[in-house]
């Protein structure tokens, strides 16, 4: 039970830092690693509950491999997103950015 508590406070702090690069930080790469902050945040939350139950279960360990493959796939769109933007804009700021027309 004290390593499920050691689970709980690192996911707090992941989602902390996340939370706070999302409301603060303006690069859109920065504000995607706070969104992948986020998301690791959760997965380590579903593998600390599926630890919980006893016998520990395999169905946690498996939604966070579909949550890292999403994960990937969010990443990879959203850096092709940027690309786009800088080559359009010369500026990765998400308050300076006023259109994405090609």
């Amino acid at each position: 039970m004290e390593a499920l508590t050691s689970f709980f406070g690192v996911s707090a702090i992941l989602l902390g830092i996340g939370i706070y690069g999302l409301a603060t930080k303006r690069s859109a790469i920065r504000i995607l690693f706070a969104v992948e902050l986020i998301y690791n945040a959760a997965n380590l939350n579903i593998i600390a509950f599926a630890r919980l139950r006893n016998p520990p279960i395999v169905t946690g360990q498996v939604i966070v491999l579909f949550s890292i493959a999403l994960a990937a796939m969010e990443a990879a769109v959203g850096l092709a997103i940027i690309i786009v933007a800088f080559r359009l804009n010369n500026e990765i700021d998400l308050r300076k950015l006023t259109r994405l027309k090609g």
